[in-house]
């Protein structure tokens, strides 16, 4: 099954007279590289969560954010008196040194409540009723990720079939080129010779001519192109996690059209395989976002 890194989850809860907001989001990436953006969770109970979404995610750059609000009344406030006093302490002593009169106590009571740090939400130790409401949100927007990067992936799946589709009517357009190209390589040989006036040994002008013919020879490079797509198709439809994998594939497509446009020598064929290199850059493009 075919899925994508990218996704969006979104979940609430709610517990007592507080919102908790779940979200996560996700991103390509080689590596599972999680960030949790939040102090809500408990010490002791985010190992466990980073844990649970590295399994259930198992790659991409992913973002967990939880923030709160309060429905009713207000949330009860704490002021660091100590850390007052030090701005309030600081901005004496500025003033002073440059000359300046504090006149108004209010204004500068309002800057420095106003300062980092100097008011804070009253922290009380969170319940394990009001934990697991917040779990059970993030276990939500999880499920809700891994849908959304279900339905991506049936988009990815039918654009790399197309596109792989492609580069296999390109490969039947360099057969029908082929046959033509191997008849004006001789008639291009032969005038060449006629021109020089030189007298040919027909035995050796044969020989030379499928020497010449065999090193330009694009059968294999068809074949196992062929089998590299067959696998890659294959690959999207048995396998739960895919995405290394048809990189990898990907690369051996990319080796096999590379060195049939270097054998092509015939105008047709390399804009035939210049195409096919132009559906292969968008599948590679494509298979960064796979899981």
């Amino acid at each position: 099954m075919i899925r994508s890194m990218t996704g969006y989850g979104k979940a609430e809860a709610t517990f007592e007279n507080k919102k908790y907001i779940a979200e996560i989001r996700s991103l390509n990436g080689k590596n599972c590289d999680l960030s949790v953006k939040t102090q809500i969770i408990p010490r002791e109970h985010e190992l466990s969560v980073r844990q649970y979404i590295a399994r259930e995610l198992v790659r991409g750059n992913i973002d967990l954010y939880i923030t709160s609000e309060q429905i009713e009344g207000v949330e009860p406030r704490e002021i660091d008196k100590a850390l007052f006093a030090k701005y309030y302490a600081a901005i004496v002593e500025a003033s002073e040194s440059v000359g300046l009169c504090i006149e108004n106590q209010h204004d500068i009571v309002s800057t420095i409540l106003r300062m980092p740090d100097v008011v804070s939400a009253h922290k009380e130790d969170m319940s394990a009723e009001c934990w697991d409401a917040i779990y059970r949100a993030i276990v939500k927007a999880v499920e809700q990720l891994k849908d959304f990067r279900e339905t991506e992936g049936v988009v990815l799946r039918k654009d790399l079939e197309e596109r792989v589709d492609n580069i296999l009517k390109h490969l039947q357009e360099v057969e029908h080129y082929e046959s033509l190209r191997i008849e004006s390589i001789k008639d291009r040989i032969s005038s060449k010779m006629n021109e020089l006036e030189v007298i040919q040994d027909q035995s050796r002008f044969e020989q030379e001519m499928i020497f010449y013919i065999e090193k330009l020879d694009v059968n294999e490079e068809k074949v196992r192109l062929r089998q590299h797509c067959s696998y890659f198709l294959e690959t999207m439809g048995n396998e739960d996690f895919p995405g290394k994998k048809l990189g990898f594939i990907a690369q051996e497509m990319g080796r096999e059209i590379n060195t049939l446009g270097s054998k092509s020598n015939q105008v047709d064929m390399q804009r035939c395989v210049v195409m096919m290199k132009d559906e292969l850059e968008k599948i590679k493009e494509q298979v960064l976002n796979i899981l």
